[in-house]
């Protein structure tokens, strides 16, 4: 069972509780998709199934469309973002999908509703000479320094997502010849260039620093082959990975960046280089090209921009 995603779940009634609990560790284990998707899938269907059990609903048997409906509603007068709204009820609508296929359900209530409108939100991305100032905030000659300057160049030089970048082992790089294997999403395997100046950033860090880190680590195998490692010697969790990021753009003084930016800049200026979107597309690891899309109205929105600044005739 998908332990880590079925202990977010509320302490409800078996009959609610139980059917997503093994939802879970069908989306995991059979599915393939990450831990971190998992957890968040749970942690949208334990609000679903609370609030069933807070409806007197007992079973999935008992829903309705009014009951999707009234919880959507609840969702909106909660004021969570058009995007969360949205994700979860992605998640709720692939679960009652999910029981109607397992035989638990004689129907899928969830099946005729249209699904919610999702507003348009453009990836942020930074200009090239913001990212310039976010790297110049690593340079130095202290080990933590160093390992900035790697983890940086290495999102915005590769895309990486950070999962991708904190779960890289030294077994995933070959640097002489400039690539990177990537894990993304569903465990979906993807081979990357990697750039002179993040090659160079992350051979500073792994000959001159890393191995002191490392000596400090405690016999555990499975750190033993980590890029990235903390002051202790264990491998780099995702959350002091956002900090380093948020601390680089703090000292930048760019705001709102977080290490999705630095994915969102790397694919908005390869495709604004005259980049082919379906490059982009396997560099970035998406399973669609549609997913990909979104930056090339990124990069037209920029064409608009310097369009009515630049000609004489735009105003």
């Amino acid at each position: 069972m998908a332990r880590h995603g079925a202990e977010l779940l509320h302490e409800v009634a078996a009959p609610l509780h139980d059917p997503v609990a093994d939802y879970l560790a069908h989306i995991e284990l059979e599915r393939g998709l990450s831990r971190n998707t998992v957890d968040a899938y749970a942690r949208d269907l334990s609000r679903y199934i609370q609030w069933l059990h807070e409806r007197g609903v007992s079973g999935f048997a008992e829903v309705t469309e009014e009951d999707l409906l009234a919880f959507r509603s609840e969702l909106g007068s909660a004021r969570l973002a058009a995007a969360s709204q949205a994700r979860i009820g992605v998640a709720v609508r692939r679960l009652h999908d999910h029981l109607l296929g397992e035989g638990r359900v004689d129907g899928d209530p969830a099946a005729a509703l249209p699904p919610p409108r999702q507003a348009d939100s453009l990836p942020s991305a930074l200009t090239v000479e913001q990212i310039e100032a976010l790297l110049a905030t690593t340079d130095g000659e202290e080990p933590v320094q160093r390992r900035a300057a790697a983890l940086l160049e290495l999102l915005y030089g590769t895309g990486a997502r950070i999962s991708e970048a904190v779960g890289l082992d030294l077994d995933d790089l070959d640097l002489a010849r400039g690539t990177v294997r990537l894990y993304g999403k569903g465990s979906r395997e993807r081979l990357v260039p990697v750039g002179s100046h993040a090659r160079a950033a992350l051979d500073a860090w792994i000959v001159r620093d890393r191995p002191r880190f490392a000596d400090r680590r405690a016999q555990a195998s499975d750190r033993a082959g980590a890029v990235f490692l903390n002051q202790r010697g264990g491998r780099l969790s995702r959350q002091s990975a956002w900090t380093l990021v948020r601390r680089a753009a703090g000292l930048a003084g760019v705001d709102d960046v977080t290490p999705h930016t630095l994915r969102h800049s790397f694919a908005t200026h390869l495709l604004e280089g005259g980049a082919d979107i379906r490059v982009v597309q396997e560099l970035l690891g998406h399973a669609s090209v549609v997913t990909t899309q979104i930056y090339t109205r990124v990069t037209a929105q920029t064409l608009r921009e310097v369009y009515a600044s630049s000609h004489p005739r735009a105003r």
